[in-house]
């Protein structure tokens, strides 16, 4: 009887140990927990735990509450001014209400299509009502809050709670590239010829107004050389005058001394009559 005994314990505590772990399940610290029977749902739990089910009738469906990145493929969306943008965008979320959750979409690849959905919507309809410039440089921040906070509203119907939506990458179709940045090279063209147009165009002032400060300068230079010549000539003739006045015999010998010395160089010959002023002197010296 006791060995029958011996032997009957350990089946019994290993099948109990099995009722336990069919009849149990764990919640853990990041984990939320749906509860079904046949497929419908039962009940939630959200905090952690050991909890328990009816074995073969209950399944128990497991979610994370951490935060999930969804990395949607480029799309490509027109934009106010009628431009092709192919935008490359990602979604963080995570699931906030899980018996909604498993209502309306059941797992996460079928969240992943409806987000596609509501984003690519959310994003088309707001990049509608702006150009290609705003949505790349200006307004970008303000257009992806828009988009965040109406794919929000909607999110929240299928129990997901999103935490942002950005633009990882906006690049223009392949097929407009090159008509763009040819297009984007005439305009930089345009602007260089333009500059280039106005400098010569200030050069040109520039040179004309130093050309006529330089004569002005010039006239300026010649009046004052003129008055400065005029004014010696003036104060010479006055010399000239009043050493005349002095003594205008003297003053006729000097001259015509001068006159010597400039007409009688060395290997000049005159032929002269004895009766030129010039020989008055010669006669007087006698």
């Amino acid at each position: 009887m006791k060995k029958y005994a011996t032997a009957v314990v350990p089946v019994i505590l290993i099948a109990l140990f099995v009722v336990y772990k069919m009849a149990t399940f764990t919640v853990q610290v990041d984990q939320t927990a749906v509860l079904t029977r046949l497929g419908k749902p039962v009940a939630e739990y959200k905090t952690p735990g050991i909890r328990f089910k009816i074995p073969f009738v209950h399944q128990v469906v497991y979610f994370s509450k951490k935060l999930i990145e969804y990395d949607a493929s480029p799309s490509e969306i027109i934009t106010n001014d009628k431009k092709n943008l192919v935008i490359d965008n990602f979604c963080r979320w995570k699931i906030s209400d899980p018996l909604k959750f498993y209502l309306t979409v059941k797992s996460y690849g079928e969240a992943f299509n409806r987000l596609d959905d509501i984003i690519y919507s959310e994003m088309r309809n707001e990049l509608g009502k702006h150009t290609l410039l705003e949505t790349v440089s200006h307004n970008r921040q303000k257009i992806m809050d828009n988009v965040t906070a109406l794919t929000k509203l909607k999110a929240k119907e299928y129990g997901i709670e999103i935490y942002d939506v950005r633009i990882k990458r906006a690049d223009l179709p392949v097929q407009n590239e090159k008509a763009v940045y040819a297009r984007m090279q005439a305009e930089r063209e345009r602007i260089a010829k333009q500059y280039r147009s106005e400098g010569q165009e200030k050069a040109q002032v520039i040179k004309a107004t130093t050309e006529k400060e330089k004569a002005i300068i010039l006239a300026n230079a010649y009046k004052e050389v003129q008055e400065i010549k005029g004014d010696t000539d003036a104060k010479v003739i006055d010399i000239y005058s009043k050493a005349y006045g002095k003594d205008p015999q003297f003053f006729e010998f000097y001259k015509s001394l001068s006159v010597y010395e400039n007409v009688l160089t060395e290997g000049t010959q005159f032929f002269l009559s004895t009766d030129n002023n010039i020989f008055k002197v010669l006669e007087d010296g006698k």
